[in-house]
């Protein structure tokens, strides 16, 4: 490809919007284009690294006998309707009329497709188990897209859905792609990459891990013991209890004021946080009625994740504006309210000597016993892990990482199979719904996150495994004839063996040494009048920056040998 012919430019400005390094360099390197807030273009160069990415995951996921099909964008309501995500799903699934007036919507995901896929195709016990695959296009209205690639509204994703006839059977083939999951994050050039138990969320199913690129710009929090391995998203993350226990007090009502944060009370009555009661207040989506007040201990923070699973519905922040609740002093003892759904943390169990809110304005409650002055029939774990807590498993200090999730996998069992009537026959002739798993992977947000994780001060640096081309061809003064010349001819030779950009603008050095390394491509070869008085050319590899002169007539060789 020559660069005076590639569409996409190079520019120096930082986009004002961008916000992290990978959307910075790939907008300002011409691979991507915004579009709209969380849609883009992905430019020839990202285009030709997307399609490397999938060729990897095409792979892998033959090599585990996956069979790959294309499933539609839009889908017919009744499909969704018989799993009950039509209606469970909030906005962030865009749902039209076609012109007869059929209630269609934008695939954001396939589970139904899949079951309708094999339905009355897949029969047999015989025939399992079994995997098809796509790569497809998906849309979905994020509320907050952010950092270009990484969280977008429409994105390219594989993903994959397995049948099976036992959880064993699904758990050994869940297994084998979790190892091709390691290998395909390995083959694109990911480095500090790991696997965590995560939340289903709204795919359901009873077991999943999400795979994370360690980095400070992740939106996802990590819970990590470096002592014995354990590793969990902070939806699921749990820890030993850090018990506070105070000394027992009579219950008492003292004037707050307008102290109403857990900090304001604290700083107040001269306590620790950790002997305040916390409330938080959610309504349940689709339920206009009930009001759910989660109470937990002043120094922890409410895990929303964990407080779902509790309820088994989705939830909202409540807005507490005719709800009769006192915000800011709403409290444990004495809440009633045929509308009110109270969730106490296992943070409060036996807990005694502590402040809670006297649901009325200006008051609080000293002396609080929960054993003793509040009716609490189970406590449950609803909050997140914090840093330094300890582990579950060994005892050691927590530490808190922030990641992106690069891939997920679920066993969903037979959520979508039994709501849909899918079955298939048994030996004994009997029929069963088969039991599902599904597995999936973002192909923008891999580009994104290999950006993010390997590029440097220069710009990008792409590995030679999904690199949009193998060679940047740079020839220096191309108002030299012998330099022209030359040039001219590697890239005919070189573009037999290798992919190659040839820079055949006529800008200065400068332009073409710092567009190179911005645009990140493994191996820069540079032709100078200067060099060619030796009959070289001069080999830079972008990753670690060494140099290497190279005799014309063993160029090719040299470069075989490095690209490898």
């Amino acid at each position: 490809m020559r660069i005076t012919k590639l569409v996409g430019e190079r520019i120096k400005e930082v986009p004002s919007d961008a916000s992290v390094k990978s959307q910075i360099l790939l907008i300002r390197a011409g691979y991507i284009k915004q579009v709209s807030n969380g849609i883009y273009t992905l430019l020839p160069p990202a285009q030709r690294i997307s399609k490397k990415i999938q060729q990897i995951i095409r792979e892998e996921m033959d090599a585990l006998d996956g069979q790959e099909v294309l499933f539609p964008v839009v889908m017919p309501r009744e499909m969704w309707d018989k799993s009950g995500r039509y209606s469970s799903i909030g906005e962030e699934m865009v749902r039209f009329k076609d012109r007869a007036g059929r209630d269609m919507l934008l695939g954001m995901t396939h589970e139904e497709a899949a079951v309708s896929t094999c339905q009355n195709i897949v029969k047999s016990y015989d025939q399992l188990p079994c995997m098809i695959y796509q790569i497809q296009t998906k849309f979905r209205d994020e509320a907050r897209p952010r950092a270009g690639l990484i969280r977008v509204k429409e994105f390219t994703m594989k993903d994959a859905y397995s049948f099976h006839t036992s959880d064993e059977d699904l758990e050994n083939y869940y297994n084998k792609v979790f190892e091709g999951y390691n290998k395909i994050f390995s083959r694109v050039g990911m480095k500090n990459f790991i696997s965590v138990k995560s939340d289903t969320g709204m795919m359901g199913g009873k077991y999943a891990h999400e795979f994370m690129l360690l980095t400070d710009i992740g939106e996802d929090s990590i819970v990590i013991c470096d002592h014995c391995g354990y590793k969990a998203n902070m939806e699921v993350a749990i820890s030993k209890a850090d018990e506070k226990r105070f000394a027992d007090e009579k219950l008492k009502e003292v004037f707050t004021g307008k102290a109403k944060s857990i900090e304001e009370v604290s700083e107040l009555l001269k306590i620790e946080k950790a002997k305040t009661i916390k409330a938080v207040c959610y309504a349940i989506v689709g339920d206009t009625q009930n009001t759910v007040v989660a109470f937990v201990r002043g120094d922890r923070e409410v895990n929303e994740a964990k407080l779902k699973r509790v309820l088994g519905k989705d939830i909202a922040v409540k807005d507490l504006e005719g709800s009769g609740l006192v915000k800011g002093n709403i409290g444990c003892v004495g809440l009633e309210g045929d509308n009110i759904i109270t969730v106490f943390d296992s943070s409060l169990k036996g807990a005694c000597g502590m402040v809670t809110g006297a649901n009325k304005e200006d008051y609080h409650i000293t002396g609080v016993n929960l054993e003793r002055d509040v009716e609490v029939k189970d406590f449950y774990d609803i909050t997140k892990v914090a840093e330094g807590e300890k582990c579950s498993v060994c005892g050691k200090p927590l530490s808190v990482k922030r990641g992106i999730e690069i891939g997920n996998i679920f066993q969903l069992g037979t959520k979508y199979t039994k709501s849909m009537g899918m079955t298939v026959s048994m030996p004994d002739g009997s029929s069963m719904n088969p039991i599902m798993g599904c597995y999936g992977i973002g192909v923008g947000r891999c580009i994104a996150s290999i950006a993010e994780e390997l590029a440097d001060e220069k710009g990008l640096v792409w590995p030679v495994s999904v690199a949009p081309w193998h060679i940047y061809l740079c020839p220096l003064r191309n108002d030299d004839v012998q330099v022209a010349e030359t040039a001219e001819k590697l890239y005919k030779s070189l573009s037999e063996k290798f992919e190659v950009l040839y820079d055949d603008r006529k800008v200065s050095a400068g332009v073409k040494l710092t567009d190179s390394e911005l645009m990140g491509i493994p191996v820069r070869v540079v032709v100078s009048p200067r060099s060619l008085t030796q009959g070289e050319a001069e080999i830079t590899l972008r990753a670690s920056g060494e140099k290497i002169m190279v005799k014309l007539e063993k160029l090719e060789e040299e470069l075989e040998n490095l690209l490898k």
